[in-house]
């Protein structure tokens, strides 16, 4: 779900099938050079999209983009591509 969170109110649902592309599966060079790099980047979702319908959108607030934030591409320039892999093997394996 999309939220125009600026402008008039709006909301854009999108349905269908996703699947997560791993940096270890065979196809991922394909998809992560659509994005620009992140360090630590671990997988992208590809969906399928059906239908994509708009909703009632009266409730939609109006907020403001401060800035980003960047501790999680920070860590992960410092830690290197084995161990990102060690962390991920401990931290998600359960």
């Amino acid at each position: 779900m999309f939220c125009a969170l600026r402008g008039p109110p709006l909301i854009l649902r999108r349905y269908g099938q996703a699947r997560a592309v791993h940096s270890a599966d065979p196809d991922w060079a394909d998809w992560v050079t659509l994005f620009a790099p992140l360090p630590g980047a671990r997988q992208v979702f590809v969906l399928d999209v059906d239908p994509v319908p708009t909703s009632c959108r009266m409730a939609v607030p109006l907020m403001e983009f401060v800035q980003g934030r960047e501790g999680l591409n920070t860590w992960a320039s410092g830690e290197g591509a084995d161990r990102l892999r060690e962390y991920r093997g401990r931290k998600n394996a359960v």
